[in-house]
């Protein structure tokens, strides 16, 4: 039925072909670069020597996006695209006058490219000016690799191509060549291709972006529609590129105060295959992850639980397509944009984990992502187990959207539980648009009915923002309603019957005078979010209002006051060390927090994030710290060292106390395939201790060894609670056909 609904809609919705002209109100026409055929095999070395190099036209001339928008870059960029019947090369030879500077420090799969020279790629392979392929790579060959989609507003940075790479140092500079099979991308059948690319330069000791198709520095190298042209790519015919990915694992257990291990073995299977040239279908029977990295504890000083991220795979993969809602805007703080927890549509922890992260065995699903024609497609359903108090579900998902011209769209999402037992189940279904004006205003709605029995009205929620994002002026409005009777069993939302309003804005001046002291830019803003119940009685206020500096080198520092207000119906223990102590009993409270941040340049070896508060806490006072201290004597090597400590005066009840989280995080890499990571966790207060070890081996092209440990312990001097000990092999391994 809902597919049914659909389909209807969206049939409904005439729209033009879009043009490049038309996507693009910036910049109407971009640069031009040819593929040449190789006609001898192209050893993908770093060296770029073979003849077919030389012959290829070169991509060059790139423009600064940042320090300084739309002059030339200060080292010169030469890049090449060779393509064969299988595989399209990409070459790059970045000059560099002083290359003994250039700065590498990560070489993992996925590496953070803000804190290092880099080179990036992206390829539009449909033309749509929306959607694209990123390829990353620094000075030491590291691989990095991810989805865009509707240029930027989803970005999946767990999708994963089998491709390879090879770097060179130079006496001034380095070589990239990269290697990318076709088979590993999507793109229309026919001899002729034209796409879209664009190619990015990070020089980190200037704190300098460069990009060939100029992009201006409010916007990144997502921004398709201001892309280049790839002109004279005849792949031969993708493959039908099936993956299929079996794993084995053996884990013994022994839960925390149990008396013994206990052993045990599964295994299960994940296939990918192309079922047509823009949509993928996805299999999973018996997912395990326990390979993934345990979720990091937060201190918690309010009355709502915390919000985790997902991390496992499956889930994380093409999520994007799933995602109701417009992205955060880009406030160069926090580099991947955040979803607004006052409601998350779909969030796919509710599959598979229990609100506590106890996992739920999950015997199998399918998922369908992609496009066709202008429609982008995501379709999911997933089986979930029985636990005590848990009924077993069956969880499904269907989005639908179609694309208009300058970079708008419009599109439907229908969700549903199906849960064993009579009367238990929940359904959600939706419309919503995002429309774009004259490439800098942004309109997105979002509007949804839910049914759930035993519940009578108030069963909707509907959000709408308008965002101008420009290069000195930005701003968003936006109201959010989610009703009384509103549940989503496929989403994330605090609380309902209530209706948000929020105001987020902000002026960036720059100015050589500034520069010439340290100061790239100036960014005063505010950023406010009230919340009032539907008959009209404020229940909540956080009122940031704050400027931040941001230094040449890529550090920056902030200041803000906040006032906040909280009305509480439920009361809740804010001592949640302490099983005795009182709770902040209902009703109103009022108070100001004073906060600075400070960050020194992340890309020099011994880097120091911290951020203060102080002022008032619910009935009393609080004096606040979280400091983390990264040292990275090679780019092998990271360590950091970080606490978490507040201390809290209550005069409601009278109470005085410490809440404090301390956290170790090291990661090693041996080469570009093999990794160690661990975390440990430690809360004197609570005298509770968690570690998790991962050593992690690519033995194959997207194939897998990870040996996992994991503890957990009370560490107090008379406890006689065994420690709750695991070790875990897995080991997976890749078969394409």
């Amino acid at each position: 039925m809902h597919a049914l609904l659909v389909a209807a809609f969206l049939a409904k919705a005439a729209v033009q072909p879009a043009t490049p002209d038309s996507l693009s109100p910036v910049r109407r026409a971009g640069p031009v670069v040819t593929a040449v055929r190789a006609t001898s095999a192209i050893a993908v070395d770093g060296r770029l020597d073979e003849s077919a190099w030389q012959d290829a036209p070169v991509a060059d001339r790139f423009v600064q996006s940042e320090p300084s928008t739309g002059a030339d870059a200060t080292e010169r960029t030469e890049v090449r695209v060779l393509y064969d019947a299988n595989t399209l090369y990409i070459g790059a030879y970045l000059h560099d006058r002083e290359p003994q500077k250039l700065v590498v420090n990560d070489i993992r799969k996925d590496f953070k490219e803000e804190d290092q020279d880099d080179f990036e790629v992206i390829l539009d392979t449909f033309h749509d000016r929306r959607n694209g392929y990123v390829f990353l790579t620094n000075v030491e060959g590291a691989r990095a690799d991810r989805q865009v989609a509707n240029e930027g507003r989803e970005i999946n940075t767990n999708w994963d191509a089998v491709w390879t790479v090879k770097t060179r140092r130079l006496a001034d500079g380095w070589v990239a060549e990269m290697a990318i099979p076709f088979r590993a991308l999507r793109f229309e059948a026919g001899a002729g291709q034209t796409w879209g690319i664009n190619f990015s330069r990070r020089i980190r000791r200037k704190n300098e972006v460069d990009f060939w198709a100029p992009i201006p520095r409010e916007y990144a190298l997502t921004r398709l529609s201001l892309a280049g042209t790839l002109d004279g790519v005849h792949p031969e015919g993708a493959s039908r590129d099936l993956r299929i990915k079996p794993y084995a694992l053996a884990r013994t257990v022994r839960p925390t105060g149990g008396a013994e291990f206990g052993s045990s073995g599964d295994a299960g299977l994940d296939v990918k295959a192309r079922v047509t040239p823009g949509l993928t279908l996805d299999a999973t029977v018996n997912p395990d992850f326990a390979q993934v990295e345990a979720d990091e504890q937060q201190v918690n000083l309010t009355q709502f639980s915390q919000f985790f991220p997902e991390k496992r795979e499956f889930f994380l993969e093409n999520s994007g397509v799933f995602y109701v809602g417009d992205a955060a805007r880009n406030n160069r703080v926090q580099a991947p944009p955040t979803p607004d927890e006052d409601l998350l549509l779909f969030f796919s922890r509710r599959i598979g984990l229990t609100s506590n992260g106890t996992p739920i065995t999950i015997p199998g699903g399918v998922r369908l992502t992609g496009r066709a024609g202008a429609y982008g497609i995501g379709a999911m359903a997933m089986r979930a187990d029985a636990l005590p108090g848990v009924p077993a579900s069956t969880y499904s998902t269907l989005r639908l959207r179609r694309n208009l011209g300058n970079g708008s769209d419009v599109g439907v999402i229908a969700m549903g539980r199906e849960g064993s037992g009579n009367g238990n189940w929940n359904r959600v279904g939706g419309l919503d648009a995002n429309i774009r004006f004259r490439g800098v205003v942004d309109w997105n709605s979002f509007a949804v009915m839910t049914r759930t029995p035993g519940k009578t009205g108030g069963q909707y929620s509907w959000r709408s923002s308008l965002n101008y994002e420009g290069r000195f002026f930005h701003g968003k409005a936006a109201t959010l309603v989610l009703g009384d009777g509103f549940q989503d069993d496929l989403g994330y939302y605090k609380r309902t019957a209530v209706r948000k309003w929020s105001l987020d804005t902000g002026l960036r001046p720059r100015s050589a005078w500034l520069r010439a002291h340290g100061v790239r830019e100036v960014h005063p803003h505010i950023t406010w979010n009230y919340y009032e119940s539907l008959d009209g009685r404020t229940i909540g206020k956080n009122l940031h209002s704050g400027n931040t500096f941001f230094f040449n080198s890529g550090a920056f520092t902030e200041l803000s006051v906040n006032p906040r207000y909280e009305y509480i119906t439920t009361p809740f223990r804010l001592n949640r060390a302490n099983p005795n102590a009182a709770p902040i009993a209902a009703g109103g409270y009022a108070w100001t927090e004073w906060m600075l941040k400070w960050n020194t340049d992340l890309s020099r070896p011994v880097a120091l994030q911290l951020t203060g508060t102080t002022g008032g806490l619910w009935t009393g006072h609080q004096k606040s710290a979280h400091a983390t201290v990264t040292l990275r004597p090679t780019y092998r090597f990271k360590m950091q060292a970080g606490v978490q400590q507040s201390r809290i005066t209550l005069d409601r009840p009278v109470e005085a106390f410490d809440v404090t989280l301390l956290t170790g995080r090291t990661n090693y890499s041996f080469t570009t395939n093999m990794f160690l990571d661990a975390l440990a966790q430690f809360d004197p207060h609570s005298h509770l201790f968690n570690a998790n070890v991962r050593f992690n081996v690519i033995h194959h092209p997207l194939s897998d060894l990870f040996i996992v440990y994991n503890e957990q312990r009370i560490t107090t001097p008379d406890t006689h609670v065994a420690p709750g000990r695991s070790l875990i092999v897995k080991f997976t391994q890749m078969f394409a056909l």
